[in-house]
């Protein structure tokens, strides 16, 4: 009998100690996951394809194509395409042209009064002698190559916004399969530990232990389930997937093998950045829009042709003549526009080195993080990974020449367990912040 339960206690000892070490979640290239198959434009989810996982680069294809954030960004660009026309047209002010049309009643000797028909044919065009055309277009064409450069930032966050929570899912879904394992194995020791206390090789102490063990192994599945469907959930929120169906990621977490490019390469890619980019024609933008108020205080000339007959039906007049109107500005001298416009010039100047400081500072700082986390990373997976080998080696040979009880074996598991959590949570750290860097710095992969 004690021969039967021993062999029990060894195969769930053995069990345990080759599911917490194999099943180590294997960390991938430093590159991260691309999918060949992508599709060349994105498209929303057909039904039949809910149930396949995703990678990450169909993720970016379909948050490209439905995320409302870009979407909202890029319905933007036809308001700006039609200011950008109407400052490019030949004129800013349309011609007007008036048509009189009249009959007069002249009282003659006689019978009757005598009937007079005259007309009159005008056309008047407005002009801006003020240069206000040229600041006009300029300031369109500004704002116009602004809201591209917006385009582009959101384009960018959006992807950033996929990665994270991809990786987050990727994360949990490993954190679900070692949680998985764990109560599996501790469900195999709680029996094992049951039937030896039934033939009084155990103390209750021991069966009681394995019990709570399970039951905490269960509660920290259900926990670290219930976060894997929220981060499905916020997914499928960005990627816009079906409402009934959480979608399922295919990819592992990058490793830390050295990054493609240096903190030089990062700061020099920072300085063209989109969003600085976006800064500096919304600051020419507002530069050209204070040329334009400034401009306004020089008057409009309306300049005007107009021909029209007159006269009684014997002695018609015709009559052709040029007008010239000229405001004169006396009272009136745009003062609002033009503080409005300096305003506006200043916050966007303020806006701009600003953003170049932070921009700078947030390389910075994300590059000193990455490379701790880098380092931890590394340290944890060729120094505390080995010793799990080894852990497994002596408890596997104490719990055989019964030097360890199971008590102590189960914690020697609960250790091991909590080892391999702080790797997984050490390489997701090391993923987002990578993220954030190449967000920060607005680096690009070489295709």
């Amino acid at each position: 009998m004690f021969k039967i339960q021993y062999d029990l206690g060894r195969c769930a000892l053995s069990l345990l100690m080759t599911a917490i070490v194999a099943g180590q979640p294997a960390l991938a290239s430093s590159e991260y996951p691309a999918d060949t198959a992508a599709p060349s434009a994105a498209r929303l989810v057909p039904a039949s394809d809910v149930s396949a996982p995703i990678t990450l680069t169909r993720a970016w294809h379909l948050a490209e194509a439905s995320n409302p954030a870009l979407r909202e960004v890029r319905a933007r660009l036809a308001a700006a395409d039609g200011e950008l026309a109407d400052a490019r047209g030949l004129l800013w002010n349309n011609p007007e042209i008036a048509i009189e049309r009249g009959r007069r009643r002249v009282p003659v000797p006689g019978p009757g009064d005598d009937r007079q028909s005259e007309w009159l044919v005008g056309v008047t065009q407005t002009l801006e002698i003020g240069g206000q055309q040229g600041f006009r277009r300029d300031a369109a064409e500004q704002e116009r190559q602004a809201l591209n450069e917006r385009v582009a930032t959101m384009q960018a966050q959006v992807r950033a916004n996929v990665s994270r929570q991809f990786f987050r899912v990727v994360a949990l879904q490993n954190r679900a399969s070692v949680e998985a394992e764990l109560v599996r194995v501790i469900g195999d020791a709680a029996a094992a530990a049951g039937k030896r206390f039934d033939a009084g090789e155990d103390t209750l102490l021991d069966r009681n232990l394995a019990e709570v063990e399970l039951g905490r192994a269960n509660n920290q599945r259900a926990l670290v389930d219930e976060q894997l469907i929220q981060a499905r959930a916020e997914l499928a929120e960005s990627i816009q997937w079906m409402a009934d169906v959480l979608p399922e990621v295919q990819g592992d977490l990058p490793s830390a093998a050295p990054l493609p490019y240096s903190l030089d390469t990062l700061l020099t890619s920072a300085a063209g950045l989109p969003r600085l980019r976006a800064l500096e024609s919304q600051e020419n933008a507002a530069r050209s829009r204070l040329g334009l108020e400034r401009a306004a205080t020089t008057p409009d000339v309306t300049i005007g042709l107009f021909s029209g007959r007159d006269g009684p039906d014997g002695a018609r007049e015709n009559v052709t003549g040029v007008s010239i109107s000229l405001p004169l500005p006396l009272f009136r001298r745009n003062a609002t526009g033009i503080g409005k416009a300096s305003s506006d010039l200043t916050l966007a100047q303020i806006e701009r080195q600003a953003a170049h400081r932070d921009v700078r500072a947030a390389v910075l700082s994300l590059w000193q993080r990455l490379d701790n986390q880098t380092r931890r990373v590394s340290r944890l997976d060729q120094t505390v990974v080995r010793s799990l080998q080894e852990n497994q080696r002596l408890s596997l040979s104490a719990y055989r020449a019964g030097e360890i009880s199971l008590t102590q074996l189960l914690l020697a598991i609960r250790q091991v367990l909590d080892t391999r959590r702080e790797v997984l949570d050490a390489a997701t750290e090391m993923v987002l912040t990578r993220i954030d860097l190449e967000q920060a710095s607005g680096w690009i992969a070489p295709q």
